[in-house]
């Protein structure tokens, strides 16, 4: 097992309407290798859900446990060193650095935690999303599946345990979103990484190996 949930709740204040509930009771777990879709109308706190696991907020109550780890027990800077090694995200919007390269882009992980083979890795890297002749563009050159595709390869780059994708293909026409699908389930397939995809699309989720949808408040 890689990651637990344990009775997370997570609730936000609202100024008009009070305290509003968004998450209740989630209790859930995924073992290394698996590959997850969540699922649900908007507003349902599926992105919320997405945030609490990625470590970039914190549960009300309950712990959430990643390789073992308890990340509503660590301290800021723990955290944020934890999600660098450990967490990868994919999202709709790419969130990609517009000065950097595409090269630049997918080694900066690995430059901010001062890794080793930082060059090799990314060719590597490149090689595998197919855009090695397209390394040298910032993303305004590039269409939007290459952005996704430097998007993917970004979070990959540093080995992840976990990898968590909002929405990757949310921002891309049908046939561009399928090239993308393809590639993300390959990658993740042949590098045995944990996936868990927050995605509208149906189609897209029953290529994971569970669905759960989230309603009211409540995974099912």
């Amino acid at each position: 097992m890689i990651l637990e949930l344990k009775q997370i709740q997570k609730s936000f204040e609202q100024p008009r309407s009070g305290t509003i509930q968004v998450l209740n009771n989630i209790n859930f777990s995924v073992d290394a290798g698996e590959t997850v879709a969540i699922t649900g109308h908007s507003g349902s706190g599926k992105t919320t859900l997405l945030s609490l696991i990625a470590g970039l907020d914190l549960p009300d109550t309950g712990q959430i446990l990643l390789d073992g780890e308890n990340l509503c027990q660590m301290k800021e800077n723990q955290l944020a060193r934890f999600r660098a090694l450990k967490i990868g995200m994919i999202f709709q919007q790419f969130h990609l650095m517009p000065h950097l390269t595409a090269r630049e882009n997918i080694s900066l992980p690995l430059e901010i935690l001062k890794q080793d083979n930082i060059r090799r890795r990314v060719d590597e890297m490149l090689e595998k999303i197919g855009l090695t002749d397209r390394q040298h563009h910032v993303p305004a050159q590039l269409s939007g599946g290459e952005n996704q595709r430097v998007a993917i390869a970004r979070a990959l780059i540093i080995t992840p345990k976990l990898l968590l994708a909002d929405e990757p293909t949310g921002n891309l026409d049908i046939q561009t979103g399928n090239k993308i699908a393809a590639l993300l389930f390959d990658l993740v397939e042949k590098e045995n990484k944990t996936l868990i995809m927050v995605t509208h699309n149906l189609v897209l989720a029953d290529q994971c190996q569970q669905v759960w949808k989230l309603e009211q408040g409540s995974l099912g």
